[in-house]
């Protein structure tokens, strides 16, 4: 009996002695990679907006908690609402963990509504995590006298556009669709940053963003009570009200039938997708813990936190397992859902 136990117990420690010695090979080997390197994050948009800033804090601050120490830089490709990006994420940046890409929010809609032109498969990304979620707003200048989304109905609003895979086209497009709102849409501004300028500039008269991109672009607009606010918002797609709008009607609550409630719910998904990471597919599996472990650390540094608040940015963050089981529960959206959206979505008159 004494001899079994002992040959058993001599097992069990051997086992555990080569787990844990895999697992130290396995951090030492991703250490060994990232030392010495450059990891570029990719962004669909400009340096100015709100995708450009939380690049730069995750460039920033990640290389400290990824093994090996890394230095991160930040590229820019704007184009076709962040769809030139994830294109040549998917297709052209290397497999091996040294390249990531910021998804623009839209990722998955326009995959799913625009599938000639987008030449990925979201769900072979791998979501690294995800720094805030924030409701789409359309916000409208003061001047144009539309309140509310009931306004819109009755009276045309330019607002203004980064391109057909930004949720400054699919949000007006849809809510066009849906409730025959009269937004016209003009295309060919650079970011949030560009779209902002433009509307106060009185090119536009309004624009759908995050909420966040406008308190955060134009915070100068949005100070006192809400009633003086020289951009109101008038309606907030997302599945719950943002806590700073709780006056502005949810457009899922004015749905009038399940179907469009149904895809209301379906660009709703753009709040928690974009302002995070995700890796090519194909590349290794010990890197994705890692940098999955890594970024986790990184959003619980209180430095993080300082940063993001001097820059006047907000931190409501989601794992990279979280944002992943998201993504694959759109995909499993109803034909026939996604052929009215895509309807609704490309129909749309643009100029």
């Amino acid at each position: 009996m004494n001899r079994a136990i002992s040959r058993a117990t001599a097992v069990a420690i051997a086992l555990i002695v080569g787990s844990v010695a895999a697992l130290s090979a396995r951090a030492d080997s991703v250490a060994d990679f990232y030392s010495g390197r450059n990891v570029t994050i990719l962004v669909g948009y400009g340096a100015g907006g709100t995708y450009g800033q939380y690049a730069q804090i995750m460039a920033h601050y990640l290389p400290n908690f990824v093994p090996g120490h890394p230095n991160i830089i930040v590229q820019y490709m704007p184009g076709a609402g962040g769809l030139k990006a994830s294109n040549y994420a998917y297709n052209v940046l290397p497999k091996d963990g040294s390249a990531l890409l910021e998804p623009p929010d839209s990722i998955i809609i326009t995959q799913l509504t625009d599938p000639k032109n987008a030449k990925y498969e979201t769900n072979r990304f791998t979501w690294i995590g995800n720094m805030i979620e924030s409701n789409s707003v359309i916000c409208v200048r003061a001047d144009a006298g539309v309140k509310n989304l009931a306004d819109a109905e009755k009276k045309q609003v330019i607002v203004a556009s980064t391109g057909t895979g930004s949720q400054t086209f699919l949000i007006p497009s849809v809510l066009n669709g849906i409730f025959e709102t009269k937004f016209k849409i003009i295309m060919g501004y650079k970011g949030s940053r560009g779209s902002l300028h433009a509307m106060e500039q009185n090119e536009v008269q309004g624009v759908s963003l995050t909420w966040l991109a406008f308190i955060t672009g134009m915070p100068e607009w949005y100070k006192g009570s809400h009633e003086n606010w020289k951009g109101p918002p008038i309606i907030q797609v997302g599945f719950t009200k943002e806590k700073d709008l709780p006056f502005v009607d949810l457009a899922r609550d004015l749905a009038k039938t399940k179907e469009d409630r149904q895809i209301l719910d379906f660009v709703a998904t753009l709040g928690p997708i974009g302002r995070g990471l995700a890796a090519p597919p194909g590349t290794p599996k010990d890197r994705i813990a890692a940098l999955r472990k890594a970024f986790d650390a990184m959003i619980k540094d209180p430095t993080v936190k300082a940063d993001a608040d001097r820059r006047k940015l907000r931190i409501i963050p989601k794992s990279g397992e979280e944002v992943q089981k998201i993504v694959e529960k759109v995909l499993t959206m109803s034909p026939e859902v996604v052929k009215r959206a895509t309807r609704l979505i490309m129909g749309n008159t643009a100029s």
